[in-house]
Formats: structure tokens, sequence, C-alpha cells
């Protein structure tokens, strides 16, 4: 059960209708927008946003509630131009619905200039200032006709064809190839996904910069994926970071040469078997050469070594 204690004030408010505070279409902030202004003492010309800011109103709720009481037919307003070129807002703000006719009927009787309060003033910046009259006779426009002579010259407004070598230039296979080397960037690295389409044709020009310069596709694959960051920052612009890892082709890399080893000459003469690897051929005195396998320098065999030693 609830129970209501009411005191008419003997001073200081407003008559309000039902239909206002019950209105079953109004937000709470239209409610105390309206109310507000209504409150307000005659001759007052507040704007609806500077109550909106002391009723602590915040943007989009201002911005709701103001549809809705002009949608309801509570609040009216329309743009007019004033004495001196100022154009301002008149606002009408009424305790009963009104339709556009009859709001026109009530706001073509207010009065426009510096005392109209009901509107939202433009900042004096942008109102017309007095125009200083220019010396001698006002002359029209030169406007038509040919000119006077002929220049002698081609004046076509095209640009100039790029000279050879610059971007543009590559032989129609690179840029084929760079063209699908670019449709597969964004498989190289989840920040490459989003490249905008409208940089296809820039990407392509300069990835055949690199082909052209004698870079293979894996070396710039490479390079754009050592550019990446590598600390987890996200890639807000793809697009433009690749432009930047491929405006400079730096020169391709020397090809460094592996020495050849030297295969040593095969010996002269006979080649040993494995088995008689090592042994050396006696120089004594035999009846066919005598193979032994020596323990130093001596060019005998023991047998010889013997006989040496042995007295004539």
């Amino acid at each position: 059960m609830i129970y209501r204690h009411h005191i008419a004030p003997p001073r200081a408010f407003t008559q309000l209708s039902h239909e206002i505070i019950r209105h079953p279409r109004l937000s709470s902030d239209a409610v105390r927008l309206l109310t507000w202004q209504l409150s307000l003492p005659p001759g007052a010309r507040e704007p609806l946003s500077r109550t909106a800011e002391r009723a602590r109103i915040g943007a989009c709720a201002f911005t709701r509630a103001k549809r809705q009481l002009k949608e309801e037919g509570f609040v009216h307003e329309r743009r007019v131009q004033g004495p001196g070129g100022h154009w301002v807002t008149q606002q009408l703000v009424s305790s009963v619905p009104l339709s556009a006719a009859e709001a026109v009927k009530i706001l073509a009787r207010m009065p426009v200039g510096a005392g109209d309060t009901t509107a939202e003033r433009v900042s004096p910046q942008l109102a017309p200032s007095a125009r200083i009259p220019a010396a001698g006779e006002p002359t029209g426009p030169s406007t038509g006709g040919h000119p006077d002579r002929d220049p002698g010259e081609n004046t076509s407004h095209q640009p100039p064809e790029p000279p050879a070598g610059e971007p543009g230039q590559e032989p129609p296979h690179l840029l084929d190839a760079a063209r699908a080397l670019v449709d597969a960037f964004p498989g190289l690295s989840p920040d490459l996904r989003h490249v905008p389409r409208a940089m296809c044709a820039e990407l392509t020009r300069l990835t055949a910069r690199w082909l052209a310069a004698g870079h293979p596709p894996a070396a710039v694959r490479t390079h754009i994926l050592r550019g990446l960051p590598d600390d987890g920052t996200p890639v807000r612009r793809p697009g433009g970071l690749l432009r930047h890892l491929l405006r400079e082709v730096p020169p391709v890399p020397p090809v460094p040469t592996t020495p050849v080893p030297s295969v040593p000459a095969p010996p002269s003469g006979p080649r040993l078997s494995a088995r008689l690897s090592g042994t050396r051929e006696c120089t004594g005195d035999h009846v066919q050469p005598t193979l032994f396998r020596p323990a130093g320098e001596e060019t005998l065999c023991p047998d010889c070594m013997i006989r040496s030693a042995l007295p004539a």
C-alpha cells in the first residue's frame, strides 16, 4: 500500500498537463527537457541545447529526447535568414502538440533579428563582411573564343610518359608474376589479410621492380615477413606497410662461390693393390724386382742389408 503526501507550492510552480507527465511515447529525458522549458519565466529564450546542459542530459540522450518531442509535436524549429545575412534557428516549445502549419503561423509572428532570443545564433565569424569596391569600371569575365595566336606546340594536359626503368615499364611477364605474388601476400601473415583492393595495382608495380632487379619471389616474401612487427603490435594499415617495405629496392646480394676441392693427381707408374700399399722396391742386386715394407727411409731389403754388413 502506498500513501502520497502533497502540499501545493505557494510560489515558483508551473501548471503542467497530465498528458505531458504521463505521455506513453516520451522518455524521462524528453519529459524533463519539455517541463524545464515550460517552467522558464515569460520572455526567456533559452535554447534546448542550453537546457539539456543545465539538466545534465548527455549529447546522445538530448538528441533522442529532442527527436521524440519533434515527432509528438511539442517542439518545432526552422532555419531563417535575418538582417545582415545571419542564418538563425528558431525553436518553438509548446505545452500542447501542434501541427507543422500551426507552428509556422506562430513562428511567423516572432521577430528575427538581434533581439530574437529564440534562435541559436551563428558565429559572427561566418557573417558576410563589408565589401570594398574595386577601382575602375566593372568588366565581365572573358569566356569562350580561341587564343589570339597558335602556341606552336601541343597544349595537351596529359601526364608525360614515365621514362624507361620506372614503375609501370616492367615487361608483362614480370607484372603477371608480381600480381600473383601480391595476391599471395595475405597468406603470409594474419596482419596482411585486409589489404585494400584499390592498392593491388600499386603493390603489383612495386613488386615488379623487385623481380626486375633480380630478386626471387622467396626473397620478397622473406623481406616482408622481416618487416612485420614481432612484438604483437596490430597492423592497422597493411596496405601502407607493404608499400613502405616495397618502395626501396635493395641491390641483389652476390651469390657466394664454393671453392672446389683440389683432387691430387694419380701417381705415375703401375697402380699397386691395397695389400701392397706402403711397400718399396729394393735397390739391391736381385734377379727380379723385390718389394719390402721399410721401417724408415731405408732403400735395401733386410737380406741385402745383412749381405752388405758381412765382410767380403
